[in-house]
């Protein structure tokens, strides 16, 4: 009987020191915006998983840091199990061979988890689900309504076309010295936003060629052009323009949905940030589509014991309590069809916070890939774009920047 007692002891011991060392590492990038969502994800899944302990690596600066982090920790062998990257970037782990498939723990049970093709084809490549998105965003339009008022224009009249954007932030921009009208990032992911506006795609379907040199491309990279010449736009970075826009120095911003929430706080009780929807100009509805940003999540690990727990973590924040949870912090659009559908989930979330619908609106009508251009050069190519979109904003030809562009692409990457 002793000998029956001290052997099930032994099990349970065993089992116990297996679930301790069933550690998963995760990666993640932007701390800015996902640092207390991390914490809160883990926090989470170990309550439902408590054999399984989330490890947080310190964030990467950006989506393009960490994937370079996440190459050079492969090549010493000591890469995250799990990681959060760009939604444009995780092409670059699955061209290296670094990512793991998912079918297999997918299965045939897509649409029972709430993943429609639409979302499994943010993740998927050559019939391969190499990542499943975690979140999503689009570039939508954030507005400081007293600025607009005090222009002369009206929320309740706010324009929906670039021309009329334009003008409306110019005569913002006229209010005084300490008062901006209008800011873009100079960006591949802002750029090939207002390409799909505008009914333009970035590279043909096989990737065999650069198509941003199209009339919809000229017209989406002159915009640049026009809010500076037109609308005075000023050459600030990025980190200024997203602390002018809570001050109440800019009136108009074109930036990801994603930092709704961050904006609104900022603004506080100064005034009452609006989220406008982005213009369209394709007359053709059907050619419109807004890249969605945001992130996807990659399983790298060959362990295969880590393999299984870090699919259950991966499963988890895809789902609806995961993506519940980065909804509601984060200002990102769930990439989980039964999130949006279930009003048990956000019904109570999207009545208290309507700007949210304006971007979770454009995903559910307007959402494709954010196109990644191929090979071990597409963090290169992305630099590229944003530079030239620099020298357009500067003053440089449109047309000749962007035709030299496209062809300095077609050679960088083998076209």
């Amino acid at each position: 009987m002793k000998s029956t007692i001290y052997a099930t002891a032994l099990v349970f011991a065993a089992t116990a020191a297996n679930a301790e060392d069933t550690e998963i590492r995760v990666h993640y990038a932007i701390p800015t915006i996902w640092a207390e969502t991390q914490e809160k994800l883990a926090d989470a899944f170990m309550a439902k998983h408590p054999d399984i302990k989330v490890t947080i690596d310190g964030a990467a600066e950006g989506y393009a840091d960490g994937v370079q982090r996440l190459l050079r920790e492969a090549v010493a062998g000591n890469a995250p199990d799990v990681a959060y990257v760009g939604l444009n970037r995780w092409r670059i782990l699955e061209d290296r061979g670094l990512t793991h498939p998912l079918d297999g723990f997918i299965g045939d049970q897509a649409a029972e988890m709430g993943f429609t093709p639409a979302l499994l084809s943010l993740g998927r490549y050559e019939d391969t689900q190499h990542a499943l998105g975690t979140s999503a965003s689009t570039l939508v339009m954030y507005v400081n309504p007293d600025l607009v008022e005090q222009a002369g224009g009206s929320m309740d009249d706010f324009p929906d076309t670039y021309d009329g954007v334009i003008e409306l932030a110019a005569k913002i921009d006229a209010l005084g010295d300490n008062i901006d009208g209008v800011w873009i990032g100079r960006h591949d992911w802002r750029f090939q936003s207002l390409l799909g506006a505008h009914g333009g795609r970035p590279m043909t379907e096989d990737e065999s060629d650069i198509t941003f040199d199209s009339e919809a491309g000229l017209a989406a990279a002159d915009l640049y052009q026009r809010f500076t010449d037109e609308a005075g736009m000023k050459s600030y970075g990025q980190d200024e323009a997203r602390q002018a826009l809570p001050a109440g120095t800019l009136g108009i911003m074109f930036e990801s949905s994603s930092l709704q929430t961050r904006f609104e706080e900022g603004a506080g009780d100064a005034f009452e940030l609006a989220v406008k929807p982005l213009p369209i100009v394709a007359e053709d509805k059907t050619m419109v589509y807004f890249p969605t940003g945001g992130s996807a999540i990659v399983l790298l690990t060959d362990d295969e014991a880590k393999q299984q727990a870090a699919w259950e973590y991966i499963s988890f924040v895809t789902g609806p309590e995961g993506q519940k949870i980065i909804v509601e912090n984060t200002g990102y659009a769930p990439a989980n069809a039964k999130v949006i559908e279930d009003e048990a989930y956000l019904g109570a979330f999207y009545e208290s916070n309507p700007n949210a619908l304006v971007a979770h609106t454009q995903v559910a009508n307007y959402a494709g890939p954010w196109y990644a251009y191929p090979g071990a050069e597409g963090v290169a190519v992305t630099d590229l774009i944003a530079a030239a979109l620099v020298e357009v904003a500067e003053g440089a030809d449109t047309e000749t920047t962007v035709n030299d562009l496209a062809d300095m692409l077609r050679d960088q990457l083998g076209m």
